[in-house]
């Protein structure tokens, strides 16, 4: 029986060492926290932050569905549709 490392295992899956996926998802995280923050400004005073939302996601998305991680995302898409 082979014990796989839970730190590269995952990390391997997406082409990345650890360290690159841990810069990659706190980084992702990171824009994540920040844009959920500026929605919920938005929301309680909706003259402030009117574009951050959008524009976090969109960055987000094609940070996600470009370069190297777009086999991962047309994987996760593929997996989303077969489960409906």
């Amino acid at each position: 029986m082979t014990l796989r490392n839970p730190f590269t295992a995952h990390p391997a899956t997406v082409s990345e060492t650890y360290a690159e996926h841990l810069r990659f998802a706190s980084a992702t995280g990171f824009w994540m926290v920040i844009g959920g923050l500026a929605c919920i400004l938005h929301g309680l005073f909706p003259f402030t932050c009117t574009t951050v939302g959008s524009r976090t996601i969109r960055r987000l998305y094609d940070r996600l569905s470009s370069g190297h991680r777009k086999p991962v995302m047309e994987r996760l898409r593929a997996d989303a549709v077969a489960a409906e």
